[in-house]
């Protein structure tokens, strides 16, 4: 049985731009660069473990610490056959969020740090509707879309659930 997610991967036209970004907005951390551009993943061999196009490098890893739960594992790539950021609509990742206590902060942040809001804060709908319960999505600098999220009141959603969905603990004061 699974024991939960462990972290998301996440491909980026500059590692280090990204690394800013992901500090400035959220306070991540970066834990440990596991391929390095002196020591970057290419050929076959990659190419077939990560069903890569021939031709493209993994240039970098990193994994990052976002406060508690799964990590992010980013990576820098190059090849001959990139493409812009998914849309949500499109199969596969479309976003991911972080949940915030103080949503309008947060968006202070997000923009301070280079991400462009997509709308004014929103009420959850249907089941987590709720008091404080908001959200908000944004583009990071490289496209990818994240949700701002804050669910405070938990109580007809977590109702209805077989068990409780995850819940971030807080930050300890600094």
């Amino acid at each position: 049985m699974p024991r939960g997610i462990d972290h998301v991967g996440v491909t980026v036209p500059n590692i280090d731009d990204a690394l800013r970004f992901l500090e400035e907005a959220f306070d991540a951390v970066p834990l440990y660069r596991n391929v390095t551009p002196d020591h970057p993943q290419k050929g076959p061999e990659t190419e077939k473990i990560l069903d890569l196009v021939k031709g493209t490098v993994v240039r970098e890893m990193c994994m990052v610490a976002l406060g508690e739960g799964p990590c992010i594992e980013l990576f820098e790539m190059h090849g001959p056959a990139q493409h812009p950021a998914a849309r949500p609509c499109d199969f596969g990742l479309q976003h991911f969020a972080v949940y915030v206590d103080d949503i309008e902060a947060a968006c202070r942040r997000f923009t301070a740090a280079g991400g462009v809001l997509l709308t004014d804060p929103q009420k959850q709908p249907s089941l987590e509707e709720g008091p404080g319960n908001l959200f908000r999505y944004g583009r990071a600098p490289w496209g990818m879309v994240i949700e701002l999220l804050s669910t405070p009141s938990r109580g007809r959603f977590d109702a209805v659930s077989p068990e409780k969905r995850y819940q971030p603990p807080p930050r300890d004061a600094v």
